[in-house]
């Protein structure tokens, strides 16, 4: 039954598969502050709500850079057509 027991529960092997794979997405700073397999999920789960917080201020911040950026160059500029083709 694929790793789950009869109920449709996760099994502890899944959780730990899944902490497993947060984890790796976390930046390396994260993981040698200390969030190790053994460390609590949730420990775990409020460091990668603070990390996808810190990638949305990130996103915010560049797309505003962005948009000043193309506020002051000529439209039709080579700049531009480089800016817009990487924006495509």
């Amino acid at each position: 039954m694929s790793g789950r027991r009869a109920s449709g529960r996760i099994t502890d092997d899944e959780i730990n598969e899944l902490i497993s794979k947060l984890q790796s997405l976390l930046p390396e700073s994260s993981r040698r502050r200390g969030t190790t397999s053994r460390s609590p999920a949730t420990k775990l789960l409020k460091e990668m709500c603070s990390y996808i917080k810190s990638l949305h201020r990130e996103v915010d911040d560049l797309s505003e850079r962005l948009s000043e950026l193309m506020a002051t160059m000529d439209s039709n500029s080579p700049q531009a057509d480089i800016i817009r083709s990487l924006l495509r």
